[in-house]
C-alpha cells in the first residue's frame, strides 16, 4: 500500500475521495435533492450490497477458474458446465436428503474427480496446445450441456437453504428517515449474508495457501519452471492434478452457491463461464486478490447497469474489460 501511494499519489487521493464519499452514501440519511437526482437510497443500498454478493458468487467461479487458466495455462472452457453440473447435483442432493451442507460435499467431490479426469485424459495429452484445449473443451461443454438438459430437462431449480438462514437480516444503514424523525434500516437476506463471508474466508485460505505454504509454492514453481522442479524429485504432474481438481472443486461448490440464492437452468454455464474470463482478464491471471477486485466490479457494474442504465447494463461489464486491457493488460493485480 505505502508503495502504491509514493508511486501514485494522485490516484491515492482520488481513491480515498472516491471511498470516503461511498461510506457517506451508505451511511448517512440523504438529503432529498440527491434521492431526487439518483433515486431513493433503498435502492441504491440493494444494488450495491446486490452488487458485492454476486461478485462473491463470481470469485468462487473465478478463483477456479484462475486456478486453472492464470497458473497453469489449461485452457478449461467447459468451466462454466462444472459449475452448472455442480450445481444440478446439490440441488439433487438436498432434495433427496433435505441436507444442505451435504450438497456442497457431494458437489465438490464430484467435480474435484471430475476435474482429474479431465486433466488426465485431456490436458496432459495437450500441454501447451492452446487452440487443441480451447476446441476439445467446447466440445466436451455442449456434450455436457446436451446431458444436463436430458437428465434435468428446461425448468428453474433452485437449492433450498436451512431454516435459520431464511428470512432477512436488520443492517445498521439508514434507507429513510420517518416524517417523526425515526430511521428505517436496511433489510437484507441471511443467506446473501452467510455466503459474502463464506467467500472471503474461502479466498484467504487459496491466497494463503498459495503463498504461505509448500505446495502453493511448488504450484508457482511448476508454472515457472517446470523441468527444474522435476529434477528436485517434485512429482509435478500430481500437484498439477491436485490443483486442476481444487479448480474443479471450487466450480462445483460455487454451483451450489449459485443455485440457492439463484437458480439453475441451462445457458447458466456459459453465462458465468463468459463472467469468469472476464474477472480473470479484469483482475489477472494467476492473482487470487485479483479475481476477487475483478468479481467486486464486475459483480457492482453489472447491478449498478440493471438499475441505473438498464439498457448498457451489459456495456458496461465489457466496457470495463476495455480499459482494463488498454491501460493495464496484465490486469490490476497481475504480474507482466
Amino acid at each position: 500500500m505505502s508503495r502504491f501511494v509514493e508511486r501514485h499519489p494522485v490516484w491515492s487521493i482520488v481513491i480515498l475521495l472516491a471511498v470516503v464519499l461511498m461510506l457517506w452514501l451508505i451511511v448517512s440519511p440523504w438529503p432529498e435533492g440527491l434521492e431526487d437526482a439518483i433515486g431513493r437510497k433503498k435502492v441504491f443500498l440493494n444494488a450495491l450490497f446486490n452488487g458485492i454478493t454476486l461478485g462473491a458468487l463470481y470469485f468462487l467461479v473465478a478463483s477456479g477458474f484462475t486456478l486453472i487458466f492464470g497458473l497453469m495455462r489449461n485452457v478449461n472452457l467447459a468451466h462454466g458446465s462444472l459449475y452448472l453440473f455442480g450445481g444440478y447435483l446439490g440441488y439433487t442432493v438436498s432434495d433427496a436428503t433435505g441436507n444442505w451442507y451435504l450438497s456442497f460435499l457431494v458437489a465438490f467431490l464430484a467435480m474435484a474427480l471430475f476435474g482429474v479426469i479431465l486433466q488426465v485424459g485431456v490436458f496432459r495429452r495437450m500441454e501447451g496446445e492452446e487452440l487443441r484445449q480451447t476446441l476439445v473443451t467446447i466440445g466436451i461443454s455442449i456434450v455436457m450441456a446436451d446431458i444436463m438438459l436430458w437428465i434435468w430437462g428446461g425448468d428453474f431449480y433452485q437449492v433450498e437453504p436451512p431454516d435459520w438462514l431464511f428470512g432477512a437480516v436488520e443492517l445498521p444503514f439508514i434507507t429513510a428517515l420517518k416524517s417523526s424523525g425515526e430511521a428505517v434500516y436496511m433489510k437484507y437476506p441471511a443467506v446473501r449474508i452467510f455466503i459474502f463471508f463464506a467467500a472471503a474466508v474461502l479466498g484467504i485460505l487459496m491466497w494463503l495457501a498459495l503463498n504461505r505454504t509448500k505446495i502453493g509454492m511448488m504450484v508457482r514453481a511448476g508454472v515457472d519452471d517446470r523441468d527444474m522442479l522435476s529434477a528436485t524429485g517434485v512429482r509435478i504432474q500430481l500437484v498439477f492434478v491436485m490443483v486442476f481438481a481444487l479448480g474443479a472443486g471450487l466450480a462445483g461448490l460455487a454451483g451450489v452457491v449459485g443455485g440457492t440464492f439463484q437458480s439453475l437452468a441451462p445457458g447458466v454455464d456459459t453465462r458465468f463461464l463468459l463472467a469468469s474470463l472476464v474477472v480473470v482478464i479484469v483482475g489477472g491471471m494467476g492473482s487470487i486478490p485479483g479475481a476477487a477486485l475483478g468479481a467486486l466490479l464486475i459483480g457492482l457494474s453489472e447491478q449498478f447497469g440493471s438499475v441505473y442504465l438498464p439498457t448498457y447494463a451489459v456495456v458496461t461489464t465489457f466496457l470495463i474489460m476495455v480499459l482494463v486491457l488498454a491501460f493495464r493488460p496484465q490486469g490490476l493485480l497481475g504480474r507482466r
